[in-house]
């Protein structure tokens, strides 16, 4: 009988969860910013309107929401089209922060708004580029998820050390 030599391993992230009263000054701005972008959004097919924040390292404020497309996947998230603008604009400045909030039917999403895995992958990507952690503050009504880093929401990640 053949013997295998199976292993396990745990994987942990660390998520903090707190609500808007609990949050710095410079947090609530930031989900301010990203609350008030969402308006912006186009999301004629899903009702889900999308808004980020991304903090840069030089104390801006770069915002982007969603906009969808009738070719579907040809529509952007919120996270995305914010980050993306910042690397354009500032593409020597560094990430510090990106909040991202939802509204469904004008009012905050009752669960948080997480990345999608392609954002995920695309915020990974800014992390590593600049080798500067990327924290991640998802939102709804109640709630704020803080991740510290991207890798904390992308476990066994695919990063330019895999190219190596």
């Amino acid at each position: 009988m053949k013997k295998y030599d199976i292993k396990t391993i745990n994987l942990n992230t660390k998520i903090l969860i707190y609500n808007f009263d609990e949050c710095n000054k410079s947090t609530k701005k930031l989900i301010e910013k990203a609350q008030d972008i969402a308006l912006n959004s186009y999301a004629p097919y899903s009702n889900f309107h999308v808004g980020s924040a991304v903090l840069l390292a030089n104390g801006k404020i770069v915002t982007g929401s969603n906009q969808e497309n009738a070719a579907f996947p040809a529509g952007i998230c919120a996270e995305r089209t914010a980050m993306a603008y910042a690397n354009s604009k500032y593409p020597d400045i560094p990430a510090k922060a990106i909040a991202t909030v939802a509204y469904q039917n004008n009012e905050i999403t009752e669960e948080i708004c997480s990345p999608c895995g392609v954002c995920r992958q695309f915020l990974l990507e800014v992390e590593s580029k600049f080798n500067h952690p990327l924290k991640v503050i998802m939102c709804s009504k109640n709630n704020i998820y803080e991740a510290a880093t991207v890798k904390d929401l992308l476990p066994l990640c695919f990063d330019k050390s895999n190219l190596d």
